[in-house]
């Protein structure tokens, strides 16, 4: 891999995920992204609701760079690049052995009761420990 640092998670492409030509559609690589940031998540043993709230995507800066195909097997990759009390900017790239595909930085702010909210000093670390 490109990267060493962050969370790495394996994603097969089925059939349901690609277009007739059997390449990879591209709204995909989003959910691909999706899973990767709630597996982060899920391998601690938690769910991406706590503290009353939780993450909804702000901002988003995606790159297309080479396609993926039908029974490809991708790793996708998420590393934080910024955390600050009520965001969180994650790099995610989604790999096809040392060959990135896609590359999207994201900004996830976190709301209660649909408002923005502030998450404790605590859950911070917490996220910093999960996303390295």
């Amino acid at each position: 891999m490109l990267y060493t640092k962050g969370f790495m998670m394996k994603i097969r492409v089925y059939y349901e995920d690609t277009d007739m030509g059997g390449i990879v559609y591209h709204a995909n690589y989003l959910k691909f992204c999706e899973r990767a940031r709630s597996e982060c998540f899920f391998k601690e043993g938690i769910t991406p609701h706590f503290e009353g709230g939780e993450f909804v995507a702000a901002s988003m800066e995606a790159k297309f760079k080479a396609s993926a195909k039908l029974g490809d097997m991708l790793e996708v990759k998420t590393e934080i690049l910024d955390l600050k009390g009520s965001s969180l900017v994650l790099r995610q790239s989604v790999f096809n052995a040392d060959v990135i595909l896609f590359d999207m930085n994201i900004k996830l702010g976190f709301v209660k009761s649909g408002k923005i909210g502030r998450m404790s000093t605590q859950t911070q670390e917490h996220l910093r420990r999960i996303f390295t």
